[in-house]
């Protein structure tokens, strides 16, 4: 392969108007996701958190009937053939010193020396999917096939998932192998299905077929697949119109509050509540808000039409120009 041919990206992206864009993952002939796949990205992700141009991102499958298949065996493998055989109390150890290790260029480059380089590549992804679940960028998972292992991980942590009409499947092999997920599976599936359910589903190895996967709740829309694009963009359009800075503080509230106690969980919401009522946008709204029920004498969100106009555009603004992308 020629160096110009090896630089090329390996994740397709499309901007679209409105600060959508769409991401094309897994290139490869069999759909897997690769050591040279993570870089790129977590790289989009973290462009994506950082960029307030990017309101949503809809990822998608380059295979023409998967998402993802599944990571790269040989990259786990290899990988995983260099690491003595060890305690878990000496893995937990490594797995704090990758995570310091990996904050740090100078660090970073001496790791990746050693066989700690695999445990900043599973930190560095786990850092990503993780700025997923608290960034206030969207994220939409357009399944337009199956999908195993390191690909449902990625589908878990996004905002929403829809998967195309067909005979696929997503959920865990891992285990069938030996080993078990590695990148959030075990954490964020049971979150979304329960804990039991997913217990056996992970035990087992066994995926949820589409209807299943609908009827408890890891894919939210089952689509004809020739929408399957056009339907994503247009829920994550849908939700990118929400205020930028209250959709980041909603994830972060449940996505992390969800984890904690229910007094902890409590604390983070008020925490985040009080956050946003002083931000400009918010005092904006609140303040159109009452000055349109003095004018009409009823609640814009009670007046006729007024909540579906609301839900449309994305705030209770009523006027004028609303500024939807603050």
């Amino acid at each position: 392969m020629s160096q110009q041919a090896a630089a090329q990206p390996r994740i397709k992206i499309e901007e679209l108007e409105g600060g959508v864009i769409i991401a094309w993952l897994a290139p490869d002939e069999l759909g897997l996701f690769g050591r040279d796949d993570a870089p790129e990205f977590i790289e989009l992700v973290r462009r994506a958190d950082q960029d307030p141009a990017i309101r949503a991102v809809v990822f998608t499958g380059s295979h023409p009937s998967r998402f993802i298949s599944h990571a790269d065996i040989s990259w786990l493998q290899e990988d995983g053939s260099v690491i003595p055989p060890v305690s878990t109390r000496v893995t937990s150890a490594v797995a704090k010193i990758a995570h310091w290790a990996a904050r740090y260029r100078l660090t970073r480059w001496v790791a990746g020396k050693t066989p700690l380089m695999g445990g900043i590549q599973a930190d560095d992804l786990h850092t990503a999917l993780l700025r997923m679940a608290t960034s206030s960028t969207i994220f939409v998972a357009a399944l337009n096939g199956s999908v195993l292992g390191v690909g449902a991980e990625i589908a878990w942590a996004c905002d929403l998932r829809l998967m195309a009409e067909g005979d696929y499947f997503i959920g865990h092999l891992e285990i069938l192998m030996g080993i078990i997920p590695g990148a959030g599976g075990t954490q964020r599936m049971p979150r979304l299905i329960g804990s039991h359910r997913a217990l056996l589903a992970i035990l087992e190895g066994r995926p949820l077929p589409a209807e299943e996967a609908l009827a408890v709740g890891a894919i939210d829309e089952i689509v004809p697949a020739g929408q399957l694009l056009s339907r994503a963009v247009e829920r994550a359009a849908h939700l990118a119109a929400r205020p930028t800075e209250a959709i980041g503080a909603v994830k972060r509230a449940v996505n992390l509050g969800s984890s904690l106690s229910l007094a902890d969980g409590l604390h983070l919401e008020r925490s985040e509540m009080l956050a946003s009522l002083p931000r400009p946008k918010a005092q904006e709204l609140m303040k159109a808000y009452l000055r349109d029920t003095a004018a009409n004498g009823e609640l814009p969100l009670y007046q006729p039409g007024g909540y579906a106009a609301a839900l449309l555009r994305g705030t209770t603004a009523t006027g004028g120009k609303e500024e939807v992308t603050a």
